[in-house]
């Protein structure tokens, strides 16, 4: 007997089950030593299966990317609208921890996996589009801060801010994930550590640190890594 046709709903599914396995294993033992075979393993189904999907494992790779960044950039659409400058920075910053914090396999894979980047080449993201592109979004509203004078005149490089926000932003989120239950150090509240971090980079950057809105609040929507 003919194996059932596949309705497009049901492909969709598989592929994102696939997906998943593959974000996994990716994770937890490194691109390189993931093998096809073993991520159709991992779902029951045949190698041959996921090549009816993916031509190879470096589409598969690509197709992970694709769909974690644009879930990202789709997490933090709404807080474009906001119409100012300094709520939208705050927002940005917490609405990042909430995706990194919330979708820790997605986070390892993106930003703490070596050798995961995104190919030019094949992506499906288009490279500075807001609507696809993360990097983009928190660069346009820095940009508008930076053209607004609102940070310090001796900083004169508004992708520097960019990268600096990013960064700080990342280092809590990335050692809550891979530390964050660790008994060997006494952490404060991850919420404490973002609230502060948040404070400290902005207050540091902005050129009248008194305009600084209170800090965003991050004690709610933020999960316990350990029970994602």
């Amino acid at each position: 007997m003919a194996p059932k046709t596949k309705t497009p709903e049901e492909r969709e599914q598989l592929r994102l089950l696939i997906l998943d396995a593959a974000r996994s294993l990716f994770v937890e033992r490194g691109i390189e030593a993931v093998s096809m075979r073993e991520i159709a393993r991992k779902i029951n189904y045949s190698a041959t299966t996921l090549y009816n999907h993916f031509a190879d494992k470096d589409a598969l790779l690509q197709a992970v990317c694709d769909e974690d960044f644009l879930a990202l950039a789709g997490s933090i659409q709404d807080i474009m609208k906001l119409p100012d400058l300094i709520d939208r920075l705050q927002a940005l910053c917490k609405g990042y921890a909430f995706f990194a914090l919330n979708h820790p396999n997605h986070y390892r894979l993106m930003f703490m996996t070596p050798h995961a980047p995104c190919n030019l080449d094949t992506t499906k993201i288009e490279q500075g589009n807001p609507e696809q592109d993360g990097y983009a979004q928190l660069k346009r509203v820095v940009k508008e801060a930076f053209d607004a004078r609102l940070f310090k005149a001796d900083i004169n490089d508004y992708e520097l801010i960019a990268q600096t926000l990013w960064a700080s932003v990342h280092g809590v989120c990335s050692l809550e994930i891979a530390l964050g239950h660790d008994p060997w150090i006494n952490w404060a509240s991850i919420h404490a550590r973002l609230s502060l971090m948040q404070r400290s980079i902005l207050s540091g950057l902005l050129q009248h640190p008194d305009q600084l809105k209170e800090p965003s609040d991050f004690s709610t929507g933020l999960p316990i890594i350990g029970d994602c």
